[in-house]
């Protein structure tokens, strides 16, 4: 009878520690996604007619291609 008994508090302790783990990922990384920033792309006014890329512009298109890659390889 005691080793039932704990053999049903190790399963229960199991669980629990089990759905905390997942709670807490689970948290954390909905955190991390509220913490990262989209990528978008920056306007710059500068001289007219002068072409300038920037590092947002970049990003966004890198960004495209690795989800197109990803999407034709599933």
């Amino acid at each position: 009878m005691n080793s039932i008994t704990q053999l049903a508090v190790l399963t229960v302790a199991t669980a629990i520690a089990a759905a905390s783990a997942f709670a807490m990922a689970w948290v954390f990384l909905r955190g991390a996604f509220r913490l990262m920033p989209p990528a978008a792309v920056r306007t710059s006014a500068s001289v007219p007619g002068e072409q300038t890329r920037s590092a947002g512009a970049e990003l966004v298109r890198g960004s495209r291609a690795a989800a197109r890659r990803f999407v034709l390889h599933r």
